[in-house]
């Protein structure tokens, strides 16, 4: 055997492992191993050097869910400026924000799904769940394009949001003559200003001190209340 075949040998699964060890999203993850528990992976969304941590939901409404914002606990602290917004922060263990350029590089190669999973803290649970979610590039905002909305119990309150810029404190791009990430302590696709405020200030359920600071979803507990949990999750269009 010449020797140029005896190396292409030896290469040959190590080739082939480096091709299976970038997933750009938990649903590749999922197609390379369907029996993967839900959990934490290391996804690629723009490319070899793009590693980052997500949590996959592998179990809801068919699994295959990448997660790219999460709250749970008040651990993190969510009222941040452009640039982490921008990359992303937090632990994907808990509470986190995947990044918007890794949205906008992920949403831009495959069409997704959204789903938003939300729990009070009396144990009730819902959904809004929307067929096509994708973002514009940072040259545009970073808008939100949402459509295709389906009640599991929550209302929709992601319709105002869309076509809307991405704001910060320190990056106002919103529809309001305010900043409403510096009125509502958080950072969002706001409007003028808005009906859910999932990165805003975490808080124990119900609290009219401050109005509408705390993580919201208006159409299923109002301004008022602060839920126990929130995440939004994106899958590849089935």
């Amino acid at each position: 055997m010449k020797p140029v075949s005896v190396l292409l040998l030896v290469l040959a699964p190590v080739l082939s492992s480096c091709l299976l060890v970038l997933p750009q999203d938990c649903s590749e993850l999922y197609n390379q191993d369907k029996s993967r528990p839900s959990g934490v992976y290391t996804i690629y969304p723009i490319g070899p050097t793009s590693a980052a941590q997500v949590f996959c939901d592998m179990s809801s409404e068919g699994g295959q869910w990448t997660v790219l914002q999460r709250r749970m606990d008040g651990s993190v602290n969510f009222y941040r400026p452009w640039d982490q917004y921008r990359m992303g922060f937090g632990n994907a263990e808990g509470e986190y924000w995947l990044g918007l350029e890794n949205l906008f590089y992920m949403t831009q190669r495959k069409k997704y799904e959204l789903l938003v999973d939300m729990d009070d803290f009396s144990g009730n649970k819902t959904f809004a769940r929307y067929s096509l979610f994708f973002i514009d590039s940072e040259f545009d905002g970073y808008k939100l394009h949402v459509t295709g909305f389906t009640d599991g119990g929550a209302g929709d309150s992601l319709k105002s949001h869309n076509g809307q810029k991405f704001s910060t404190f320190d990056k106002d791009q919103d529809a309001s003559e305010i900043s409403c990430a510096k009125k509502y302590l958080g950072a969002f696709w706001y409007a003028a200003c808005h009906h859910t405020n999932p990165n805003g200030v975490y808080r124990w359920g119900a609290d009219s001190t401050l109005f509408a600071v705390g993580v919201a979803w208006y159409h299923w507990q109002g301004y008022d209340y602060s839920l126990k949990s929130i995440s939004m999750k994106i899958r590849p269009v089935q």
